[in-house]
Order: C-alpha cells, then structure tokens, then sequence
C-alpha cells in the first residue's frame, strides 16, 4: 500500500515528462515536416509514413497502449527529421531510424525473455505494454538532444552540427536499450541483485539493485546500438574515427545505465522521484556525456 500511495503522489513526475517532450516533439515534426516537404517532399512523406507503421506494429505487437504507440511514432517522426542531412544525399536509412528500431528489438526480446519467471515473482511488465509516458521518459531525451542541435545548425552553422546531436541522441538510444536488457536479463539469469550503493544483497526488482549478467548485457546492448548508427551514419573517414565514436558512445550509455541505478538506489528509493523520472535523467545524462566527450575530443584536436 505504501508503494502504491508513493507511486500516486509522484505520477506528476510522469505528466512533467510527457509535457517536456511531446510538444516540443510535437512541434519540431510540423515545422521539419513542413520545411522538407517544401524543399525535398520524399523525406517528409518517407519519415511520416514510416513513423505511423512502426508506431501501429508497436500497438498491434502489445508492446505499448495506444497512446505509447502514437508517442513514439511522434518521437519516431521527429528523431528521423532531425538527423537526415540536407541536402538529401544519404538514404532514409543512414538516420537515427535504425538505431531506434534495434533499441525496440532489444528491449521487446528482452522483456519476453523468461516471462513466466518474471510473472511468478511479480516483475513482469503489463500485458498492455508500456504507456505513453514510460516511452516519452525512454526515448525523450534522444528526440531532444537530436533536434536540439538540427535548429542550433540550421539557425546558426547551416547543419555543421548535426553530427553532434546525432551523437548525444544515440547515447541516449543506447542507455534506453542498455537499461531494459540489463533490468530484464538480471531479472531472469542474474541472480540475487546486490544494491550498487553498496553492494548488499537485495529483492529481484529491488530500485537500485544491480547483477553482473544483467550490467553485461546492457553494455552489450549499448554496445550494438551504438556500433549499428556510428557506422551508418559516419563514413569511414570520420572524424576522430568510427571506432573512437562507438566507444565514447557505448561509454556514455553504460554511464547512464549506471547512474539509473545510482538514482534508483537513492532518490526513487527515498520516494523523491519515479521511474519515468529516473529514466528520463538517465538518458539525458548519457546525451550530455556523449556532448561533453565530443566537445573535449574537439579542444583537444584544436590544441
């Protein structure tokens, strides 16, 4: 009962994150949306229309409630406007679109992994899916950090820093894909979670609670989301090369998977903030750290 009345008086955390993310989404899929089909009509139409089938294959699949799905087909729409280069020399599939479908994969395989076990300790996710705020909270900080430097490019460097919203965006990919493997692996062939605070032994599904099979797995996932959008995006003459961006991605994934379970330990156990505020900050932190490792790869290039 004490879970329960905590979980009610921080749901405006989950409405908070809903209202950050989905009209500043919202926003940016009418204005890019209207701006490429004004200049090159096929990405507009290709990104709209890919959008609302992944966003309908979710809803069909049971993996989110209708109103998970239209947030991330929203979410879906907006990450492909903001990281397709202009102009439009590269495929569809040189985007943030890939990346983002393999996160789905990765989590949606990994939560219907040993689902018996996970019902009989009472840790499976609802058979509805996830809402639309667990998505927002999942996926937000990505669709930000992506259109947040497309404007900043197109406003001010006429697109010279996409790249780098891509990056932070793919971070974020990575530590939404590294969290829910690591959650769901641990739960099912991790054994008895250890708190990461420090190190005791905790309940399956315990905030805060860390195994080693589930943290190499999620750095495995961040791994793969990272490695699958450095090479489709970046040529192999890129900058600091693909190899150095995997790494400082992958790295800032499993940053922010770490520090989800830093949260969680503390602030979500006190009762101070919910699981879709941790996982937002989560992502958002593995955004920012991503932007930081480039910034510093930058000056030092510089210097």
């Amino acid at each position: 009962m004490a879970i329960r009345n905590t979980q009610l008086a921080l749901a405006w955390q989950s409405k908070a994150v809903l209202l950050l993310v989905l009209p500043l989404t919202a926003a940016s899929v009418i204005l890019q949306g209207h701006w490429w089909a004004t200049q090159v009509p096929v990405v507009a139409w290709t990104a709209v229309g890919i959008s609302a089938i992944f966003g309908l294959v979710v809803w069909r699949l049971r993996a989110g409630t209708p109103g998970a799905a239209a947030t991330g087909a929203l979410i879906t729409a907006s990450l492909m406007f903001s990281t397709t280069n202009f102009p439009y020399r590269d495929s569809w599939r040189h985007g943030a679109l890939l990346p983002l479908l393999t996160v789905f994969l990765l989590t949606f395989a990994a939560t219907k992994l040993g689902k018996r076990k996970k019902e009989a300790l009472g840790l499976a996710e609802d058979r509805k899916g996830r809402n639309a705020a667990q998505v927002a909270a999942n996926l937000g900080a990505a669709a930000l950090a992506a259109m947040g430097f497309a404007t900043v490019g197109t406003v001010l460097a006429g697109g010279g820093v996409l790249w780098v919203g891509y990056l932070g965006a793919l971070a974020a990919l990575a530590e939404a894909a590294a969290d829910t493997v690591s959650s769901e692996i641990g739960q099912v062939a991790g054994g008895t979670p250890r708190l990461i605070t420090n190190l005791r032994k905790v309940d399956p599904g315990t905030d805060g609670g860390v195994t080693l099979a589930g943290t190499v797995a999620g750095t495995v996932a961040a791994l793969i989301v990272a490695t699958l959008g450095v090479f489709l995006f970046f040529p192999a003459h890129a900058l600091f090369g693909r190899w150095t961006l995997i790494g400082l991605v992958a790295c800032a994934g499993v940053f922010g998977l770490l520090f989800d379970s830093l949260l969680g330990a503390t602030l979500e156990r006190k009762g101070w903030l919910n699981n879709d505020a941790v996982n937002f900050l989560s992502t958002a932190a593995s955004a920012a750290a991503a932007i930081a490792g480039i910034v510093w790869l930058v000056f030092r290039l510089r210097v």
